[in-house]
């Protein structure tokens, strides 16, 4: 099974974190970077071939993951030169795609079991499968239902439930034909397309642990459970890990630098200097062999 990784963005909503390191390595409990972790993942459900998609300090992202076979898997690069959005990058590849294939964000932590949505998809004949999460959120005052200036009910802080795209997709090949290559797609013009003309998307509803990354808030929430779901995400006989140097080129580039307080998620250690922006691009080695 074939996975693709969307890792170019340039976090801009996680600074100061990521204003020189890329968002899927951002350390997370001191241990290891968010793309290890959906790496050692990927692996664990029965995918073999990862395509990362990069961007933004995308050499650093290959400065660590490589070809992959650290965790198990065979990575490939597709390099873009313009942001592409979710969807768009695939289209210039899409020959050499199977017929199915795994799209995922590379700022989650998530323990939701992919090879099961993968094998949900083929079997429901889908041309795109999404992933959702069922969440629930308080409006912080009472809400007026009137009708024009009376009123006729009255909620003090209803809490609304709904569900959300968790940003991991399964897609069918076939459905991406009529799009054109080089033009940016997100996932939102996919969706609405295959519903207008079909086949229509399913969805694989997940109520395990799931945190998009997407906030300097969502980073420090990550940081202070992860000592909890490390096992849900990593797996029970996973090593402890330990974040060491790198040669990137002709530079030693230490993510350790970066350092998290679990408790406050505060960098404890600049990871850049003013005069060496490249010191600032973080790429880490893994002490430990991965199993």
């Amino acid at each position: 099974m074939r996975a693709v990784v969307v890792a170019g963005g340039k976090g801009v909503r996680l600074r100061p974190y990521t204003t020189t390191i890329p968002k899927p390595l951002v350390p997370i409990g001191n241990e290891c970077s968010i793309i290890e972790i959906l790496l050692r993942q990927l692996a664990r459900h029965g995918f073999t071939d990862v395509t990362l998609a990069i961007n933004h300090l995308g050499h650093i992202i290959r400065g660590l993951v490589g070809d992959g076979s650290r965790w198990g898997v065979n990575v490939d690069y597709w390099e873009e030169a313009t942001p592409l959005g979710t969807i768009g990058p695939i289209l210039e590849h899409l020959d050499e795609m199977p017929e199915h294939f795994v799209v995922t964000n590379a700022d989650l932590l998530c323990s939701i079991d992919l090879g099961a949505m993968y094998r949900q998809h083929v079997a429901g004949g889908a041309g795109v499968t999404l992933a959702s999460h069922r969440q629930r959120s308080q409006i912080e005052y009472g809400v007026l239902h009137v009708e024009g200036n009376e009123l006729r009910d009255f909620e003090e802080k209803p809490t609304h439930e709904y569900l959300v795209n968790m940003g991991i997709y399964v897609v069918a090949r076939e459905s991406l034909r009529q799009f054109t290559p080089g033009e940016p797609l997100g996932f939102d013009t996919l969706a609405r397309t295959l519903l207008a003309d079909g086949p229509r998307p399913q969805i694989f509803e997940f109520d395990g642990y799931w945190l998009d990354i997407g906030r300097p808030e969502d980073y420090d929430r990550a940081n202070v459970e992860f000592a909890g779901v490390r096992d849900v995400l990593m797996g029970t006989n996973t090593p402890p890990l330990t974040l060491a140097p790198v040669l990137v080129g002709e530079r030693t580039i230490d993510l350790a630098a970066m350092a998290v307080d679990g408790a406050s998620a505060e960098i404890l250690a600049p990871a850049w200097s003013e005069d060496d922006e490249l010191a600032a691009g973080v790429a880490a080695a893994r002490a430990v062999e991965v199993a």
